[in-house]
């Protein structure tokens, strides 16, 4: 990355899902932004913009953090993963999302995004959480359409099964 002056756009390449990336982007440019605008993850949903929803969760080297919080200069020769980087090639969902299709943890499906990444990272450190430390990751994601009950059933099944996902690559 190159010094910038003022608004000077500078170079940033990352991996994201996996693949090399680079685009130009104003210094003080969020995250998010850049990953929907940018680069054209558009699976990265913007919510509040302050960071509490946590509609906008990716992955930087495999730990969650709020894209809309963080800057895009931040991210340079940094993995990120995106909701998109979840299903197969072929578009067969993986075990989280299956579960949420199956549990019906999702309607609108604003929030989705988000929570699934939280998990992708939590259930990698954390493959056999308690109901309480679900709800407590889950505290840091806002819905307004399941009431979250069905959220922590699809968790749940999933953290029982040895299908806990992986936050790597």
């Amino acid at each position: 990355m190159r010094a910038v002056k003022g608004d000077q756009k500078t170079r940033i390449a990352l991996t994201l899902n996996g693949r090399k990336l680079a685009a130009e982007a104003e210094p003080r440019l969020l995250l998010s932004d850049f990953l929907r605008h940018g680069l054209g993850a558009t699976g990265t949903h913007v919510g509040c913009e302050h960071g509490v929803c946590g509609a906008c969760t990716v992955l930087i080297d495999g730990v969650a953090v709020r894209s809309c919080l963080t800057l895009a200069v931040q991210a340079e020769g940094r993995e990120v993963r995106t909701v998109e980087s979840l299903a197969a090639p072929d578009g067969a969902l993986n075990p989280l999302q299956a579960a949420f299709r199956d549990h019906h943890a999702l309607q609108c499906g604003f929030c989705t995004p988000g929570i699934l990444m939280s998990f992708t990272d939590f259930l990698a450190r954390n493959p056999q959480p308690s109901e309480a430390q679900i709800r407590e990751v889950l505290s840091g994601h806002l819905c307004r359409c399941t009431g979250y009950a069905n959220i922590v059933e699809a968790i749940k099944e999933v953290a029982s099964s040895s299908h806990a996902p992986r936050s790597e690559g």
